[in-house]
């Protein structure tokens, strides 16, 4: 897995993203150029097109990102707009999805599953990441430090050449990501994988939630979200961002499906699987006498319901695959993270501050 170093301004940050990673970026583009075309028909033109109408809401939203990822496309010597659709390549998906005259009853989206867990002595933030297999060798983890701000450094695992994803920051906040398929997309509010990023900025749970709620998220999501405090999860459609808080056992736990009420919100079936594995991870966690990072990956190993279980295979009528683990300790500020499923993994890396 290739882990880059980007620090300076946004935009030197980005370029060094950009050239660092330029390979595992051309190769994500043509891979979300082929998953669209095959998928929904659409053409890498018509994405451009699409892409081309978050460029002013983001202007006023997120500039400092979009130099960033300007910085990436001169890096990679690619166009902005190319760049700027890995982005917002969920957000395209959501388009797509809720127009219904456009006749696409399926879209692609990644699946997981996370776990939020404050056990007495550690908060830990975990998930396995599901997609499909031939995205896998695009994943790179980046470290990132804005040269004289205070904005904490981040430590991140990411599709090459996106600016937002899941990891933990300097000052021990976090974040994970399930999708979720729900109609309705809102430009005027955040892309998800901006979102991440803004998450991944902050200094606390608290700020981190605010920051999501003051700007809204522009399509479904579930995103969790901890420090040593705790976790929280976020609900998000292009409606509203609705707050899980733990429970009685300090866990917040989820799939890809929405689990608080969603008044005004449409949500077809998707992923059977999904309430399965939201059960089994409850089941597997509850039974823990002694929450350690260990016992918890052990969790994420997990082949009930398989091929489509927490400890995914992409084979059968199962889609997506689990790409890689995450284990983070907020309250020591470390993680581990395994490259490919838990039980067949090809590389573990320890990530710390």
């Amino acid at each position: 897995m290739l882990e880059i170093r980007c620090n300076g301004t946004a935009y030197e940050i980005g370029f060094t993203h950009g050239k660092l990673a330029k390979e595992e970026i051309e190769r994500s583009i043509g891979f979300y150029r082929q998953l669209f075309q095959e998928s929904c028909s659409l053409g890498w033109a018509e994405v451009l097109q699409e892409t081309s109408k978050y460029v002013e809401p983001l202007q006023k939203m997120a500039p400092r990102y979009l130099l960033e990822i300007s910085g990436i496309a001169d890096g990679a010597n690619i166009s902005f707009l190319d760049i700027l659709a890995l982005n917002v390549r969920s957000e395209i998906n959501f388009g797509l999805f809720s127009d219904t005259s456009k006749g696409i009853i399926d879209v692609p989206s990644d699946g997981c599953t996370s776990l939020g867990w404050l056990t007495g002595s550690k908060s830990f933030l975990c998930q396995n990441w599901d997609w499909l297999v031939e995205q896998g060798p695009n994943i790179i983890v980046c470290h990132i430090t804005h040269t004289g701000t205070n904005i904490p450094n981040i430590l991140m695992v990411t599709e090459a050449g996106i600016i937002g994803k899941i990891g933990f920051n300097s000052e021990g906040v976090g974040c994970c990501l399930n999708a979720i398929r729900c109609r309705g997309l809102d430009r005027s509010k955040m892309p998800v994988h901006f979102a991440l990023r803004s998450i991944l900025e902050s200094r606390s749970r608290e700020e981190a939630v605010k920051s999501v709620n003051s700007f809204g998220v522009a399509g479904g999501a579930h995103i969790l979200v901890g420090d040593a405090t705790g976790s929280t999860g976020l609900e998000c459609t292009s409606r509203w961002v609705k707050e899980l808080p733990m429970d009685n056992k300090g866990r917040v736990c989820h799939t890809n499906h929405l689990v608080l009420e969603k008044p005004g919100v449409e949500e077809p079936p998707w992923l059977e699987d999904s309430p399965l594995r939201l059960a089994r991870i409850q089941e597997l966690t509850s039974d823990m006498l002694k929450p350690t990072a260990d016992a918890i990956f052990n969790v994420f190993k997990d082949i009930d319901g398989f091929p489509a279980s927490i400890n995914r295979k992409q084979e059968g009528n199962c889609k997506a695959q689990t790409l890689f683990n995450i284990v983070m300790d907020l309250t020591t500020k470390n993680a581990l993270l395994t490259f490919g499923r838990p039980t067949e993994y090809s590389e573990r890396v320890l990530l710390a501050f």
